[in-house]
């Protein structure tokens, strides 16, 4: 037993590892959103986050990372919003609307142009992300999508689709989080 699971840990281990190593062949996307974000921030724009489930964990995360710090103590905050914390928007609208409508709502509300929205989505056709991202474009906000499983939907919708190639959720997570934190490191750089 204890073989099988050392070998079961080192072949998930083994499989991420794979993962992240194709990704690197193309770095554009991720430079591109980079930039995206870096202008944003020097324009005295923001950065707005939304995901369902571990990624809207993940969009909270960014947020801290953004807001307080990445690796640099005492820096400036960077203005950055996870549209996943106020439960109390997020149980209104859901209730009194539709869940779809949970991220729209507030993108409508907080969003401006020159603004950016960051979609989390393993699948890439979460409805209320979709919804998100319409109601961004409406009001001249960049889209960036981090997306796993060909992209789905909301590929062909954001300005930028990075998109990590597998089928596997959570493979897809571990990539977006090392992605995600290249960009926190790379913009906390710049700042």
């Amino acid at each position: 037993m204890a073989a099988d699971l050392k070998s079961e840990v080192s072949a998930s281990l083994s499989e991420s590892a794979a993962l992240l190593s194709k990704v690197s062949e193309d770095p554009d996307p991720i430079v591109r959103a980079i930039g995206a974000v870096e202008k944003a921030f020097s324009s005295g724009r923001k950065m707005l986050i939304a995901g369902n489930g571990g990624s809207a964990a993940d969009a909270q995360h960014i947020a801290a990372e953004l807001v307080h710090r990445f690796k640099r103590d005492r820096r400036k905050a960077r203005p950055a919003i996870a549209l996943t914390t106020n439960t109390s928007v997020l149980t209104a609208v859901a209730n009194d609307w539709d869940y779809s409508e949970v991220f729209s709502r507030q993108v409508e509300a907080l969003g401006a142009k020159g603004d950016v929205l960051l979609v989390l989505s393993t699948s890439g056709e979460s409805k209320n992300l979709v919804a998100a991202v319409s109601q961004a474009k409406s009001q001249g906000i960049y889209c960036i999508g981090l997306l796993g499983k060909g992209g789905g939907r909301l590929k062909g919708m954001v300005d930028l689709a990075i998109v990590v190639p597998h089928s596997s959720t959570p493979r897809i997570q571990e990539a977006h989080q090392c992605i995600y934190h290249i960009i926190c490191e790379q913009i906390e750089k710049r700042f």
